[in-house]
């Protein structure tokens, strides 16, 4: 079984708490979390395991005010710029449901060249960077549930339309959290996406 590390990091002005799995030297994988969840959740879930074993070096993070982490006024996309240039990882892979999504999705806009794949699950705030979506060229993995209620289906439309190349996966009958009402799923798309990421 694949550890999981609990560790803490000062970033300055503000400070960050994160689980880590897997081997460093494998491609850098940021799990960021909605506004009812933390990092817990995704080893709870399964996912920080499932992710280590397809050879990613994965930090499930609790963003400013959540899980074990501080509030602090730092917007949440410079704490995770300032925490990719302390761990030196280069271009990450984020995987982003809900308010993390919204997160994920502005991060690849303001520095695409950090970015090396990105999911976005029933992400929010989708509507407020529509035109800014062309500058997100990493692969893309798009993700929701067909019950949606607080993120529409119609946002899925317009990130597929958005951003170049992306794909979709809708999870029948799920709602806003479609990857804890169908784990077995989310963890496979996972898989194909890492499998052909890895390529």
């Amino acid at each position: 079984m694949t550890a999981i590390t609990s560790k803490n990091i000062d970033l300055g002005e503000c400070a960050i708490h994160f689980l880590e799995s897997g081997e460093p030297e494998g491609m850098p994988v940021i799990l960021l979390h909605g506004m009812k969840f933390q990092a817990q959740t995704w080893r709870e879930l399964g996912t920080l395991a499932l992710l280590a074993e397809v050879g990613a070096y994965v930090l499930a993070v609790d963003l400013p005010g959540f899980g074990q982490s501080p509030a602090d006024q730092l917007a949440p996309v410079e704490v995770l710029h300032r925490l990719i240039d302390q761990l030196n990882l280069g271009p990450v892979v984020l995987i982003g449901p809900s308010m993390g999504g919204r997160v994920a999705l502005e991060f690849g806009i303001c520095y695409p060249q950090h970015l090396a794949g990105l999911v976005l699950v029933g992400a929010v705030g989708v509507e407020e960077h529509r035109s800014a979506l062309a500058d997100i060229n990493a692969p893309t993995l798009i993700v929701w549930g067909s019950e949606d209620q607080i993120s529409p289906l119609t946002n899925s439309d317009i990130l597929l339309a958005g951003i170049a190349g992306a794909k979709r996966e809708i999870f029948a009958d799920a709602p806003h959290p479609c990857y804890l009402a169908q784990p077995d799923r989310w963890h496979a798309c996972l898989r194909d996406f890492f499998t052909n990421l890895l390529q």
